[in-house]
């Protein structure tokens, strides 16, 4: 992807001297969140004011040129002002605190006490905020429905100690990126026509005959607020950490976010972000040509065997970067097997209540019940007479690997490729038959990658 854009920064802190919005009515400092509206409310008058929204960005992104970066979203400069971050001495973990109005708090991973000895230099705030939507209770409520659901091949210990008393309400730093780009697509797609079979000695086997065409598709494409983790230790796949639970409750209602005031944080804990535009610039490249590939394929239906693009030009006319704090209701658990410690998460997203988690799985459990279904799995081989029955030797793996999967959600991802929202214009379609194709074995065009995800796992 084609990027060399002159930079601009947007200061979208203008009037805000501390971050800290006063009551417009008794001018009061005491304010809180009203979770059920969004509202801020003093606490000293009960008055309730709307919050301010960003301003300085561009709206209208099909105007968007160079390289537009909001002020909370340039490159971090240590600071010691009220907003400090607490280095965690258990997990290592970075926890920012307003110490205005605490000087306490606990770590929203391992749970231990932070105090300000174990101050770190903080970096910038973001642009802006996205409100606590979904209360405790609710949160509470829907952790425990996950869980439960998972009870049965659940870990004894962590079944024992299960309780939902101590989640917490975490602000988590991202990155909010919008693109206005030109996309040029070009290679080969197939087309089915006929589809049949042969019979070759006592077996018979599947042929398919397609029409081969070459594809073009040129096309502006506007990506509108695509979401990037900004704390580095979530970019990257870890061994004790399941870190891909909190990326998987994406998307959020980002249009929702408001100006950032220091108040959205009193009573919630916050991570503060350690990476810059340029680091993450490559991500955001990769995931933009995924979701400008998959935008194409509503434009090629037709072609029900893929589409090899051989050419896929991507040309940014603009972008623009805005950091966020987004609300995300986290439940922690770790695991200690021997040596080796794993932390457990599961997340529910604070706007949409999507939820996903990872359980200790009792392996023993898991594995005598895997065997029990192995076994079944070869007296019906015995039992059924048909030409495939050798299948049921794989009974007791497949039952491992569904159980497996359902309890740690490795595989589990926000699916930014298909829920980041877009807007196509100026749709140009190039279609040309090459040639029909016979007696094709494979049921797909070979080197397809209209559906490929390159991006499917952050790499820092």
């Amino acid at each position: 992807m084609k990027n060399n854009l002159e930079s601009t920064i947007i200061k979208t802190d203008i009037d805000s001297k501390d971050g800290q919005t006063k009551c417009p009515k008794c001018g009061a400092t005491d304010i809180s969140l009203n979770v059920n509206n969004g509202h801020l409310k003093c606490n000293y008058c009960r008055y309730e004011f709307e919050p301010i929204k960003v301003s300085g960005l561009e709206t209208n992104l099909n105007n968007l040129k160079g390289q537009i970066i909001g002020s909370g979203a340039s490159d971090i400069i240590p600071d010691t002002n009220d907003i400090l971050t607490f280095k965690c001495s258990s997990c290592g973990a970075e926890v920012v605190v307003d110490t205005a109005s605490s000087l306490q708090a606990r770590c929203h991973w391992c749970r231990n006490t932070l105090s300000v000895n174990e101050q770190i230099p903080n970096g910038s705030v973001p642009d802006v905020v996205l409100p606590f939507k979904i209360s405790k209770e609710i949160a509470r409520n829907e952790i425990e429905t996950f869980v439960g659901k998972r009870k049965f091949f659940a870990h004894p210990k962590f079944r024992q100690e299960f309780k939902t008393d101590n989640i917490i309400g975490v602000y988590f730093p991202y990155m909010v990126i919008d693109v206005n780009s030109h996309v040029l697509l070009k290679g080969k797609g197939e087309h089915q026509v006929r589809k049949y079979t042969r019979k070759i000695g006592d077996n018979y086997k599947t042929y398919y005959d397609a029409d081969l065409y070459q594809v073009e598709r040129e096309f502006d494409l506007v990506i509108d607020g695509l979401t990037i983790e900004s704390n580095s230790d979530r970019l990257v796949d870890s061994d004790e950490k399941t870190n891909n639970i909190i990326n998987s409750i994406m998307p959020f209602d980002i249009e929702n976010c408001v100006k950032y005031d220091a108040n959205y944080i009193k009573g919630y804990n916050s991570e503060r972000r350690n990476t810059n535009v340029e680091q993450l610039h490559n991500i955001v490249s990769v995931q933009a040509s995924d979701i400008a590939r998959y935008k194409a394929n509503d434009t090629i239906t037709q072609y029900d065997r893929g589409v090899n693009w051989s050419t896929q030009d991507y040309n940014i006319k603009g972008e623009q970067w805005k950091a966020a704090y987004l609300p995300v209701w986290l439940y922690s658990y770790q695991e200690i097997n021997g040596n080796k410690k794993l932390l457990h998460y599961v997340a529910v997203n604070a706007r949409t209540k999507e939820t996903m988690g990872s359980v200790p799985i009792h392996m023993p459990k898991l594995v005598l019940v895997s065997f029990i279904v192995e076994i079944l799995g070869f007296i019906a081989m015995l039992s059924i007479d048909f030409d495939y029955n050798w299948i049921f030797l794989l009974a007791g793996f497949i039952y491992f690997l569904i159980i497996y999967s359902r309890y740690r959600n490795s595989n589990a991802r926000h699916n930014y490729e298909s829920t980041t929202k877009t807007t196509m214009t100026n749709l140009v379609e190039k279609d040309t038959l090459i040639t029909r194709k016979t007696g094709l074995t494979n049921s797909m065009l070979e080197g397809a990658n209209n559906k490929e995800v390159k991006g499917i796992r952050n790499k820092f």
